[in-house]
């Protein structure tokens, strides 16, 4: 089994409701995003998948996000925009997006802080 990696980041402000605490209050992040992808082959060129596809999938995420106000994103309209939340919809997010065979979102790692991160896997 493969595993290919790759780091990105985003910045986006949120507010979590019904916390009791001062992260109820609108304020950001500069979040780190770490997709784990696993592969069980490798085609003719010895690649398991190309680590420019994954970036570009990785960058059209990113771009849903960046700069935003999470709490008006329809994916979080009904749920809290916390890092679990978050990683939990980047993983479903590049699942779908996904399609070269034998190769899946082995996880998704989310850190909204130096010190902090998530991880989100099935």
């Amino acid at each position: 089994m493969y595993r290919l990696n790759v780091r990105t980041n985003f910045s986006a402000a949120h507010q979590l409701r019904g916390y009791n605490g001062a992260c109820q209050r609108l304020h950001g992040h500069n979040w780190q995003v770490r997709v784990s992808i696993k592969c069980s082959k490798l085609n003719e060129l010895g690649m398991a998948i190309d680590f420019t596809i994954i970036k570009k999938y990785l960058d059209s995420l990113m771009n849903e996000v960046d700069h935003r106000f999470l709490n008006d994103l329809e994916p979080f309209k009904n749920i809290n925009p916390t890092s679990e939340n978050i990683a939990k919809y980047f993983y479903e997010r590049l699942s779908e997006m996904i399609e070269e065979e034998e190769c899946s979102v082995d996880e998704i790692e989310v850190w909204e802080s130096e010190k902090s991160s998530v991880i989100y896997s099935k």
